[in-house]
């Protein structure tokens, strides 16, 4: 019995009695059934109870001899450890399920929930990158966030180190999701425990696997599917050519998501998974309004929270070009003093400097300085 690739878009009918909760989660939580194989057996079946019971004679047609479902005790003690976290069990086909994370093939049957439900039913962007991200990765990072969080949109991230943190840290007064590899209740890494928290009480934490799981490798590529699920799009900020958020921006292009990329310097290795992507077709992103312009047309439109942000104009960017190429010369300067000389902010400054770079016009030094390009 082997857990299948494909199966219906459409969600099974979701349980609505304590009983049935019980048995989707022994069902989902026995050996060999994932995602796909769930949806199977409750299509042949009728129920979880009756593929429970089916379970076992179908595993000796398989050639697997000594099956055994999941037992009560276990089920019962992960329930137990959801009302000491506060978590609440979101299940495929319900009302608080994610609408945008329905339809996809392998969309999680549950998912544990620490936080706002509400979250779930927003235009959401899913922002991704390097752990070991660049100063300039993550000034970007945070500027992105905030300014669509400002504009409406959920920012739906996987609280790892780098480019995760920064998003969602930016994003926590606006609206932020964290989708854990782990157990929604173990928080990795560590260091992000106080963000964690935080999001639980004003965001919302999302993990299908089970409470009390510590994450491991093979945990994370399936984590990445449900952020780029949850999302109308999917933006790299920073990526090595090799990591895992290019596979979340492969997860993002099978389920029909927008993919988008910000660049980075060709010498910058931290940045070769980006410039791959927009050479591939991803859309380059330098501000938040290229990232609202390049969502599907009719899901743009969202509720803004004051004022919206005008783009910027052709000749705002090209008037802030000059200010950094008159300022910088051959001596390097750091780029917080460049940032104070000019009175620009970080989120502009940010884009018009990977403007320069890419053209070959400025150049970065060791110890985040700034020079003109010799």
């Amino acid at each position: 019995m082997t857990e299948e690739q494909h199966s219906s878009n459409h969600p099974p009918l979701p349980p609505t009695t304590e009983e049935d909760r019980f048995s989707w989660l022994r069902l989902l939580r026995s050996r060999k059934v994932g995602p796909a194989t769930f949806r199977r057996l409750l299509s042949e079946h009728g129920s979880a109870q009756n593929a429970l019971a089916a379970l076992p004679e179908m595993a000796r047609a398989a050639g697997i001899n000594g099956y055994e479902i999941c037992p009560p005790g276990v089920i019962e003690a992960e329930l137990k450890a959801a009302q000491a976290a506060k978590a609440r069990l979101v299940c495929l086909g319900s009302a608080d399920f994610p609408k945008a994370l329905q339809d996809v093939s392998d969309a999680p049957p549950l998912l544990w929930a620490v936080g706002d439900l509400t979250m779930l039913q927003k235009p959401a962007i899913a922002m991704v990158g390097a752990r070991n991200c660049s100063s300039l990765g993550a000034r970007m990072a945070r500027g992105l966030a905030k300014e669509l969080g400002d504009l409406g949109h959920i920012i739906v991230s996987g609280l790892a180190r780098g480019i995760d943190t920064s998003a969602h840290m930016a994003s926590l007064e606006t609206g932020t999701i964290a989708v854990m590899a782990g157990g929604v209740d173990v928080i990795y890494p560590a260091e992000n425990t106080d963000l964690a928290h935080k999001i639980g009480e004003t965001g919302l934490r999302l993990s299908e696997q089970p409470m009390g799981l510590t994450p491991q490798a093979r945990h994370f590529p399936r984590r990445n599917r449900i952020i780029s699920g949850l999302a109308q799009a999917v933006v790299v900020v920073e990526a090595a050519a090799k990591s895992g958020s290019l596979i979340t921006a492969r997860d993002a292009l099978d389920q029909g998501r927008e993919v988008l990329a910000v660049p980075g310097h060709p010498f910058d290795a931290r940045a070769s998974g980006c410039n791959l992507l927009i050479r591939d077709g991803a859309t380059l992103i330098r501000s938040a309004e290229d990232v609202i312009e390049a969502l599907p047309k009719g899901e743009n439109l969202v509720q803004t929270r004051g004022e919206p942000h005008a783009p910027p104009t052709p000749t705002c960017a090209v008037a802030l070009h000059d200010q950094i190429l008159e300022r910088l010369g051959p001596s390097p300067i750091a780029e917080d003093q460049l940032l104070r000389d000019i009175a620009a902010s970080a989120g502009d400054l940010g884009p018009a400097l990977v403007d320069l770079e890419l053209e070959g016009r400025i150049q970065r030094q060791p110890g985040g300085l700034l020079s003109l390009a010799s």
